[in-house]
């Protein structure tokens, strides 16, 4: 018997490009219902159900307050995170179609679903002042075409009204490419690659794609917290699992 997971997951690894915009989900191609995904594949889509509030790793468990271990040896300078799902299919092949290829239908649902997640998770005691996408060296972006941070950024704050710095902070260099390596390797690569231009509001938000090791958003929030921000939150798409 062919599952939905099975037809999934083999137009993605044989890489069949034959999806439109003509009104049909972006992962199995039936009707959806809306911003691109059809009720059963946003069913199947995985949610985090529990995270540690700090750095939003997916947890086996749920409790208040909860913090996974790291977080409570070595805090990190951020406070909370709001990440809806697991960097795992069919989300990864989603992220990976739009930030890879261009592709941004396989995005939007994911989009509409994170400011849909924020909206029922914000309160006014919460809510930042300021998003801060995560920024890229200009000559990576110009060879991209785009920074998907600063698209997810510009597309939360249009939903929830809410500003945003796409020029705060600033790579002062290119480093190498972090996907093969571990914390301590991506905290290594990325040391003083990050630079405030400016004052930072006192609440904030740090947005990207996806959170792997947390190195990136550690080291943004560093230096937000050094230019004057005091709370600082990290939204994303997807966090991988430990």
């Amino acid at each position: 018997m062919i599952t939905r997971l099975h037809l999934l997951s083999t137009l993605f690894e044989n890489k069949v490009d034959c999806f439109s915009d003509g009104g049909r989900c972006v992962t199995c191609l039936a009707e959806p219902a809306s911003s691109g995904l059809c009720p059963g594949c946003r069913d199947d889509l995985p949610s985090i159900r529990w995270a540690c509030q700090c750095c939003g790793l997916p947890l086996p468990f749920a409790g208040p307050g909860l913090r996974c271990g790291e977080c409570r040896v070595a805090p990190p300078p951020y406070w909370a995170s709001v990440i809806p799902w697991r960097y795992q299919f069919p989300v990864d092949g989603m992220i990976s179609r739009y930030k890879y290829h261009g592709q941004r239908k396989f995005v939007r649902p994911l989009l509409a679903g994170l400011s849909e997640h924020l909206e029922q998770q914000l309160t006014p005691e919460n809510r930042p002042e300021l998003l801060v996408p995560a920024p890229m060296h200009w000559l990576r972006k110009w060879q991209r075409g785009f920074n998907q941070a600063e698209d997810i950024a510009e597309y939360t704050g249009a939903r929830l009204n809410i500003p945003v710095a796409t020029s705060l902070v600033r790579r002062r260099r290119r480093v190498k490419a972090q996907r093969d390596l571990d914390r301590a390797g991506r905290l290594a690569n990325l040391s003083g690659v990050f630079e405030a231009r400016g004052p930072a509001p006192g609440r904030v938000a740090i947005v990207d794609d996806v959170v792997t090791t947390g190195a990136t958003v550690r080291l943004l929030a560093s230096v937000l917290r050094d230019a004057g921000a005091r709370e600082i939150q990290v939204w994303a798409l997807a966090r991988t699992p430990g």
